[in-house]
């Protein structure tokens, strides 16, 4: 289905005080934008399609996607997902992930917005999909805690990243890339967090997100990723 401006419209309405404070930061990147935009255009790995298959299988409800880019995760959202509301900060992309909305088979809208100010009321949510992107938010703990804010109890944190070596020289190689030309070329990407251990800190439950080392595509250099579910907690304080 495609998106609807009623449905989009019902999303920015319930941009409540219940969220955190301030307005939702734009965030310019037009090269990379078009180079994504020009490699993503041009087919994903089977491989690759494979791990996106696997991050949303079994999803329902409703679902936000944060910095979904030009949309590669739309065409694989199962039909039982009644709602996904995709969150993309960079004008170019989200023009494109808008486009891509159209032939989605759930019900995609696409609106402006930033991680730290998800547009949805405390505990509303059946999952949030981060997919290659709290490598690049500016404030990774802020985000995580926003999510948990809007998912349900026991809800659902599908995360498919690239993280942090653990191993002493490939960590102090991407630390190198970090301060030099990696952050400004990818992005603001951060290639050596440890999302794991922030997510697992935030107070998720991440029994079910495994590791392993890929490479994404010619481009880039083999990587270590994580890959599942995180569980929000089934009861919340207060």
């Amino acid at each position: 289905m495609g998106n609807s401006g009623a449905v989009a419209g019902r999303v920015m309405a319930r941009r409540i005080g219940s969220r955190r404070s301030g307005r939702p930061q734009e965030i310019r990147n037009p090269l990379f934008a078009r180079v994504y935009d020009h490699v993503l255009s041009r087919g994903e790995s089977a491989r690759m399609v494979g791990y996106r298959q696997q991050l949303l299988e079994g999803l329902a409800g409703k679902v936000i996607e944060i910095g979904p880019g030009n949309g590669p995760n739309f065409p694989h959202y199962p039909p039982a997902v009644a709602e996904v509301v995709a969150v993309e900060p960079e004008p170019y992309l989200r023009a494109r992930a808008q486009r891509a909305a159209h032939q989605a088979r759930s019900q995609v809208s696409v609106i402006d917005g930033d991680a730290d100010h998800l547009p949805a009321e405390n505990a509303s949510v059946d999952a949030v999909v981060v997919c290659q992107v709290l490598c690049s938010v500016p404030d990774q703990t802020g985000a995580l805690r926003e999510i948990l804010r809007v998912l349900k109890p026991g809800g659902q944190l599908r995360v498919f990243e690239h993280v942090d070596a653990e191993h002493p020289l490939a960590h102090t190689l991407l630390k190198a890339a970090e301060v030099t030309f990696w952050r400004r070329a990818f992005g603001n990407c951060h290639p050596t967090r440890d999302t794991l251990t922030a997510i697992s800190q935030a107070g998720f439950d991440t029994r079910a997100v495994r590791r392993f080392v890929m490479q994404a595509g010619p481009a880039e250099p083999p990587l270590p990723y994580i890959h599942g579910t995180a569980l929000a907690p089934s009861q919340r304080d207060g």
